[in-house]
């Protein structure tokens, strides 16, 4: 067994041992190759429950905060689900192992054809990619038995994204101001309405509108020169 191997047991015992006790959840973490999501630096790092940077002032979510949200999501095999920060692609992989499909957008050209190509690279099938603003949500492929941000919003969910939920569909998503964010699951019910269930503490880069602009990109790569090298 290589060391890879033995971290990734490692963490799968950890995750359950912090409350992760869906079976499929831990089958689709163990079966998602974390290094081929990260820049190779970071490789050594892949199975330590750590949030690592992958350009652009965006990090990959620590496993436990992955395995916690995508649990909190109680998927089925059947469902339709919309992720809101593709990010590396980590995420939608997972997801990806436990849903028919997956849509997913993202506002970071270089992040979002990254992401592409890895998961190009991995074989991955039922995930339909989208560069765009995510807070409008993908309105031509509504509505969604599960949606899952993955980036906070200031004060609120979205209406945008709370309208694309059908009846008895949850929207997960962490809310609040820097250092005070907490993760969140709301239900649509049969009015329309839809519940709320304060979940835990997290913290995550801030839900931004539109696709970012060449100058945004170019002032977030000045911060990163070396990752975001290895990422577009």
């Amino acid at each position: 067994m290589n060391a890879d191997a033995t971290r990734k047991i490692r963490l799968i015992m950890y995750l359950r041992e912090k409350g992760i006790h869906s079976t499929d959840v831990l089958r689709a973490l163990e079966i998602t190759p974390r290094e081929a999501f990260i820049p190779e630096m970071f490789h050594d790092q892949a199975y330590e429950d750590l949030a690592l940077p992958i350009g652009r002032g965006q990090t990959i979510s620590q496993p436990l905060v992955v395995a916690h949200m995508t649990q909190a999501l109680k998927l089925d095999p059947m469902h339709k689900v919309l992720e809101i920060g593709t990010g590396c692609g980590y995420q939608a992989t997972v997801l990806s192992h436990l849903c028919r499909r997956v849509y997913t957008i993202e506002r970071h050209r270089p992040l979002f054809e990254n992401a592409n190509r890895t998961m190009d690279e991995l074989r991955v099938r039922n995930i339909t990619t989208l560069l765009g603003d995510g807070m409008k949500g993908w309105p031509a492929q509504a509505p969604f038995d599960r949606i899952i941000c993955t980036a906070a919003a200031r004060r609120e969910a979205p209406y945008e994204l709370l309208s694309q939920i059908k009846e008895g569909g949850h929207l997960v998503i962490p809310v609040g101001e820097p250092g005070d964010q907490w993760l969140y699951r709301f239900t649509k019910r049969p009015d329309g309405e839809c519940t709320k269930e304060k979940l835990f503490s997290v913290r995550f880069v801030p839900l931004l509108p539109d696709i970012a602009r060449d100058s945004e990109e170019e002032a977030l790569a000045t911060r990163d020169p070396e990752l975001m090298e290895m990422a577009v």
